[in-house]
């Protein structure tokens, strides 16, 4: 069966005030598939994949034209209903930042937000979501310990955890492992591989190497255009743009 498009990115442009910050970008992301967004520091990515959920919203003077559809609806259009698609499209930020509460109640958070009280729905919930981020055989028997006691990576995946429990349909991670060191940056890489099979992903990187080991399709990003999109194996063998080339290869950036 043919891979859909989950997001399809039209001309998009964003602006902060008078300043010009995304120009005229256009994409498909696939559904069930990892796409990066690399370049250099200020070149747009961040403020790129803040834009499929409408995070860029919350900057004063933000504004955008264009369109961006999620399963063929405009996140951007009048009638759209900018809550749920947060659910939908969520997000895992630079850093962990979990809540100073105890571990279920991070996980649960989503949940009783939305007015969920029944204890064991939100048990069997939180247990299926620490699994699905690989950490409830470490954690079963400390759920109650405060979330911010946990190491960095483990803070991440608990996060990640947060975030599955609403059920999205698409995860943006905004430079994931930046705060990690590299034996949790696998981890991390790991899991996200594993939640490919069931999610649309789009992660900012500035690590190249983890956009080769994990992408299935890369875009090259300077100062507010996307130079190129492709698969990332030709991304990184046989890019089509020089300054994709002058970039990969350290030249530039």
């Amino acid at each position: 069966m043919a891979t859909r498009n989950k997001i399809e990115i039209q001309r998009l442009n964003l602006y902060y005030g008078a300043f010009h910050a995304l120009h005229d970008i256009s994409m498909d992301i696939l559904d069930r598939h990892i796409t990066a967004l690399i370049g250099p520091s200020g070149c747009g990515k961040s403020t790129l994949v803040r834009s499929l959920n409408r995070m860029n919203d919350l900057i004063s003077g933000s504004r955008v034209t264009g369109s961006v559809r999620v399963d063929g609806e405009d996140i951007y259009a009048a009638k759209a209903d900018v809550e749920k698609v947060r659910k939908k499209v969520g997000m895992v930020f630079q850093r962990p930042n979990p809540f100073p509460l105890s571990i279920f109640d991070n996980v649960a958070y989503g949940l009783r937000v939305a007015g969920v009280k029944n204890k064991s729905m939100l048990q069997d919930k939180v247990e299926q979501s620490l699994r699905a981020a690989w950490l409830w055989d470490s954690l079963k028997d400390q759920l109650h310990l405060s979330a911010l006691t946990l190491p960095l990576d483990q803070q991440q995946r608990l996060c990640i955890a947060r975030l599955l429990i609403i059920e999205p349909e698409v995860i943006l991670m905004d430079e994931p492992c930046s705060a990690l060191d590299p034996i949790a940056t696998a981890k991390i890489e790991e899991l996200i591989l594993e939640l490919k099979k069931n999610y649309c992903i789009v992660i900012v990187t500035h690590n190249m190497q983890q956009a080769a080991r994990v992408s299935d399709y890369s875009g090259y990003m300077l100062l507010g255009d996307l130079i190129e999109y492709d698969d990332t194996k030709k991304i990184f063998t046989h890019p089509a743009d020089q300054r994709t080339e002058e970039y990969i290869t350290g030249r530039y950036g």
